[in-house]
């Protein structure tokens, strides 16, 4: 199942190579620390199941596309903060964002694909279509 799951950076090997990991991922995402949040996937006899670990967001910051079988799951969060005070001013913001892109096999049905968003966890319900289910053991009689 390892082509279920993508990761999309612009060109990892020139920043890695120019910025460092460690400086890079703390410059451009320090409120991820440079990663994408944790997946699961489990595949059962119905479909699969996707689960995104992204505490501190909020449903809203999440968008889902799915175009022809690659389902791309990202996040954008932007964070303000504004403190006046009689001598001074402070204003600090942050953004935090990822991507994370799917490849789907073509036993999913796109039609059906549902997300729902709870304690911190993203769950994106991919059904199979019906011809991919698998059935039953059937005794088949001889006449």
């Amino acid at each position: 199942m390892s082509t279920l799951v993508k990761t999309h950076f612009a060109n990892p090997k020139l920043y890695n190579g120019f910025f460092g990991k460690e400086n890079l991922n703390e410059f451009f995402a320090p409120a991820y620390a440079g990663s994408v949040p944790a997946v699961n996937v489990v595949e059962n006899k119905e479909g699969f199941r996707i689960e995104v670990a992204a505490p501190g967001l909020q449903k809203a910051d999440f968008k889902l596309n799915l175009e022809k079988n690659q389902l791309t799951i990202s996040a954008q969060k932007e964070q303000k903060e504004e403190e006046i005070n009689e001598k001074y001013s402070r204003r600090e913001f942050k953004y935090s964002s990822f991507q994370r892109t799917f490849t789907l096999p073509n036993s999913v049905d796109g039609e059906k694909i549902v997300a729902a968003y709870a304690d911190g966890i993203l769950k994106v319900d991919l059904p199979k279509r019906e011809e991919a289910i698998e059935k039953p053991l059937r005794e088949i009689e001889i006449a």
